[in-house]
């Protein structure tokens, strides 16, 4: 009977037990909640939503310059001296410029043809262009087909050459240094870059070229990209907005203002001798191509971009790529305005305005609040305020900003509009990785030149698509789980349930939303769903 009765008592003490554990636990939270925790999220929240002004009143500004555009028609022939290349008797093909094309790769199996294909079929006269094909694979079969393609092509009369060191020192960055140092290269007026899965249009060189030719002062003629796998899955439709807002938008201000804007490492002409003024590639981030546009703007070169040519190529389409890509395009720039910041401030061949929008608008506010912003604010301390109810966002800052910014940047890409919901959900978790890695390049921390190149499809493309159309949309666990997202997903959908049982807020269907979307990255779903859209 005495074992009987103490068993019975076990709930009652385990009950009491739990009771005391709560009673401490909200006594600790109401002990700290005053003194700290309000006081931190009030000025947090200040600080967010003076970060998203500024996001605002820099998306507003382009806005409105792109608009005017739009309405003005101002094209870049009507702003800088364009003429078609002439023959000339006399001189020949003399008379046409010497033309470097650079192609750097890394076992790019899949794409070598395409690319090397594409750059022998530009039209130019075949004695004024040199194919240059920069070679860093590792895997001794891949590089043994790639030059066993240049070969083919040389037989055919094409002047190709095909370069390899022994080592990959600097990366792409030192692989196009390396290039640059053989002796035919200063034969060369202009180098034409593309990477190893961009493929330009034959009559490239004959729109781009003339504007260097006929502009002295310009230094870079940059072209769009045109994604050839933007159908492909959820995931590239997401990165075909975020893309598409950046050319259609941040490229044509920067160029149209005669401001600045940063060369994307492909798919432009560079002149040879801005180019070397400027100091030639330089291997200290893995934003070489940013670091060699300011440099360059720094000596007073300008830029040009060109929206109507478009060069095909492809974005990544597992979840895996993007990550490692988005971590070298986040963490490259603010590791390289850490470098370049004060040297920016104390040039004397720019003016103020172009040095306070470099260090402003280019990288302050694009490379470092939006990616800090977008995480903090809307996946940490908006969620947060529901724990708080002493703690109130004000609606603006909530609600009507950051809908304005999201359709400044969704309307780039009309059609994927009815996607925005998604988008919206996509770059939350993404901004986790972008605000990790722009804090790994802010502090140079480890990884800070980690550089993985981005695998690519190709032709394989064709037939995975041609595989996957009869077959209905399925999921596929990725490589790894990914603990922060998983983390962060839990933490939401913590939140959200408290919110929808006893908070004010009223976030509880965002916040779980945001949850799921944490989650499923968190796996690595998403590289797999294909919309029929």
């Amino acid at each position: 009977m005495e074992r009987l009765s103490s068993t019975a008592l076990l709930p009652e003490a385990f009950q009491g037990a739990r009771d005391d554990i709560t009673l401490q636990l909200q006594t600790i939270w109401s002990q700290i909640k005053e003194p700290l925790i309000v006081p931190f999220l009030r000025i947090s929240v200040v600080l967010c939503l003076t970060m998203s002004l500024m996001l605002f009143v820099e998306r507003l500004y382009m806005g409105i310059v792109i608009i005017l555009l739009k309405l003005f028609g101002r094209k870049p022939e009507r702003r800088y001296k364009w003429e078609p290349m002439k023959d000339d008797v006399e001189l020949g093909n003399s008379a046409y410029p010497m033309v470097l094309i650079q192609i750097p790769m890394y076992n790019e199996r899949e794409v070598y043809q395409l690319s090397i294909g594409a750059a022998c079929g530009l039209s130019w006269p075949s004695d004024r262009i040199i194919i240059q094909v920069l070679d860093d694979s590792t895997d001794p079969t891949i590089k043994n087909l790639v030059e066993l393609e240049c070969q083919r092509w040389a037989s055919k009369g094409i002047n190709i050459k095909y370069e390899v060191r022994d080592n990959r020192n600097g990366y792409k960055a030192g692989a196009l240094k390396e290039g640059m140092k053989h002796s035919y290269v200063k034969l060369c007026d202009y180098v034409a870059i593309f990477d190893a899965d961009f493929q330009p249009e034959p009559d490239f060189l004959w729109r781009t070229i003339p504007f260097l030719v006929h502009n002295p002062e310009l230094a870079l003629v940059q072209t769009r990209w045109k994604f050839v796998n933007a159908d492909e899955c959820m995931m590239t439709r997401m990165q075909e907005m975020s893309l598409d807002y950046h050319f259609t938008v941040e490229q044509e201000v920067g160029s149209s203002t005669y401001a600045f804007f940063g060369f994307n490492g492909t798919a432009g002409v560079w002149r040879i001798s801005a180019l070397n003024e400027a100091g030639g590639w330089k291997d200290r981030t893995t934003v070489e191509d940013m670091d060699l546009a300011v440099r360059a703007s720094l000596k007073g070169w300008k830029f040009l971009y060109l929206s109507k040519i478009k060069v095909k190529n492809e974005l990544p389409s597992t979840f895996k790529a993007y990550r490692y890509q988005q971590h070298r395009w986040s963490c490259g720039p603010a590791n390289l305005f850490r470098k370049m910041v004060f040297e920016i401030m104390k040039n004397k061949k720019v003016n103020l305005w172009k040095k306070i929008h470099v260090i402003y608008s280019f990288f302050f506010v694009r490379k470092v609040v939006a990616h800090i912003n977008t995480f903090v604010f809307y996946c940490v301390i908006l969620p947060a305020t529901v724990l708080v109810p002493e703690v109130e966002v004000p609606k603006w800052g909530a609600v009507y900003v950051p809908s304005i910014i999201t359709f400044l940047n969704a309307v780039g890409t009309p059609r994927s509009l009815h996607l925005v919901v998604f988008w919206i959900l996509f770059e939350n978790v993404m901004s986790l990785h972008r605000t990790k890695a722009t804090i790994i390049g802010l502090l140079e921390a480890s990884r800070v030149n980690e550089w993985i190149v981005t695998e690519k499809l190709g032709d394989a493309l064709k037939g995975k698509a041609a595989t996957k159309a009869p077959k209905k949309p399925r999921f596929r666990i990725g490589d790894r789980i990914h603990l922060l997202e998983l983390a962060v997903g839990f933490y939401l959908f913590f939140i959200g349930c408290y919110d929808f049982l006893f908070g004010k807020n009223h976030y509880f269907i965002f916040l779980y939303l945001q949850a799921v979307a944490f989650f499923i990255l968190a796996f690595g779903y998403v590289g797999t769903f294909v919309p029929n859209t």
